[in-house]
């Protein structure tokens, strides 16, 4: 194999040199509405976006650069560049459709217009995930001609809406997606400057608790008192699923007490990124990181019930709640699920009845962080920021992940990317900065040199 001719320095050099166009790649990007919701956004938008992928990536350098439909009807964009004799091949991943606005109000400029204040770039898709795009362009341009590994390219596009259809496709056509190394890039730094890889994603156990009293309402003046009230029943019955001191979720049958390894996270700066309200406290007891990424959580998303406007004198006889426990690394999500419903069952008062749906599961994921690709991304971090590779869990599923670990075993799965806490993905005033994309971007440049490197004295 033919040693590589490009300095870390001259990478650097070479990536700075290509912000200029990274901005302007990343503006056109961002114009581009690709929300794969049809009921809201053209699904013209998504293939657009797709389009200007695929033509930006065989400009780039990859061959074959294709749109294929996925089961759930949205398009995927692949493509590849063969290896060189002996070398190992990488799959690069990124998503290009991208979350509604929500509130075009609470924005302070345009959601689909890239506005650059106080050193950021603002607008929806800025960091989730077309920064993300950005970046793997911005380091394949840095290495032109001189890419040491072979290279497979994936850009989704319905990762936020949780179609599956990328999962499934990889399901059907394993071959396409076959690495040696897999860059799932859809997360980021622990924080601006610090270089980051997700080790760990956390699983999820969805359900739906309905709690019936009466056969109907009942006049709360002649039947309040005895007569049970569905809602105190529903809310006594959720109760329980947090201790009444600490907040901290406790599900009978779930190991609640997990610890974290990694990285930690600052109290105050997750106050500050969580919008905590001053005065209200954090739930749970341990570190930050250890209810982050280490122990059940429990959220109650969702209770249907008489509104305040509106109500009536009477005994409310029917309510329901969605309930969500995200779950960690070594509890199985199903096993998790099935002991939400016990506890939610036993835990409704007065011989109310109870009907519990199940609504979805989603395993957690771990990566293994002990081989080559993992060392030689240690290396490329280290090169770039100056400190030591930091490792984080994110509290989002990628069920991606887990598909590929199944479809690919032998494979190492290394999760970064340019998003970090103020970039404020899935809210309104979504930005990045732009520091981190010309940092990851030359992370991702010097971690296919060394990976290679690694490979020819392996």
């Amino acid at each position: 194999m033919t040693p590589m001719t490009t300095t870390p320095d001259e990478l650097g050099h070479r990536i700075a040199g290509l912000m200029g166009r990274a901005q302007t790649d990343l503006t056109e990007l961002v114009a581009i509405r690709s929300v794969a919701d049809p009921r809201q956004y053209p699904p013209e938008e998504c293939r657009k976006a797709a389009q200007w992928v695929a033509d930006a990536f065989t400009e780039a350098g990859l061959r074959d650069v294709r749109l294929v439909e996925t089961p759930d009807g949205t398009h995927s964009v692949v493509g590849h560049r063969p290896p060189p004799p002996g070398a190992p091949t990488v799959l690069l991943y990124c998503h290009y459709d991208v979350q509604p606005p929500l509130d075009d109000d609470a924005w302070t400029s345009p959601p689909f217009t890239l506005s650059e204040r106080d050193g950021r770039w603002y607008g929806r898709g800025t960091a989730d995930c077309k920064g993300n795009i950005v970046m793997h362009l911005t380091a394949l341009r840095a290495l032109g001609d001189d890419i040491p590994v072979g290279l497979k390219f994936v850009a989704e596009g319905s990762e936020e809406q949780g179609t599956g259809g990328l999962e499934q496709y990889v399901t059907q056509h394993p071959e396409e997606f076959l690495a040696d190394a897999l860059l799932v890039c859809d997360t980021g730094n622990a924080e601006v400057g610090v270089g980051t890889a997700t080790i760990t994603l956390r699983g999820l156990a969805n359900l739906v608790v309905t709690v019936d009293t009466l056969r109907g309402e009942v006049h709360s003046g002649m039947f309040g008192g005895p007569a049970p009230d569905a809602v105190a029943a529903l809310v006594q019955a959720l109760s329980t699923l947090r201790d009444p001191e600490t907040g901290a979720t406790r599900i009978n049958g779930l190991d609640c007490d997990g610890t974290w390894e990694g990285a930690g996270y600052d109290e105050a700066q997750f106050r500050a990124d969580a919008g905590v309200l001053d005065g209200v406290q954090l739930t749970g007891t341990g570190s930050v990181a250890d209810r982050l990424w280490a122990r059940p959580a429990v959220t109650v998303l969702g209770i249907d019930c008489p509104p305040v406007v509106g109500s009536s004198a009477s005994v409310p006889p029917t309510a329901r709640a969605r309930v969500s426990l995200r779950v960690p690394p070594g509890t199985d999500a199903e096993a998790a699920l099935k002991a939400l419903t016990r506890h939610l069952t036993e835990a409704v008062p007065w011989g109310a009845r109870v009907t519990v749906e199940p609504e979805s599961t989603g395993s957690a994921f771990r990566a293994a962080t002990d081989g080559p690709a993992y060392a030689a991304l240690g290396e490329a971090m280290r090169e770039v920021y100056g400190r030591p590779l930091a490792y984080l869990g994110q509290g989002g599923s990628i069920p991606l992940c887990n598909v590929l670990a199944q479809s690919y075993p032998s494979a190492e799965i290394v999760l970064m990317g340019v998003e970090e806490p103020r970039c404020l993905i899935h809210a309104p005033n979504e930005s990045v900065d732009p520091t981190e994309i010309q940092h990851m971007a030359h992370v991702e440049a010097l971690f296919l040199q060394r990976y290679a490197a690694a490979s020819r004295t392996g």
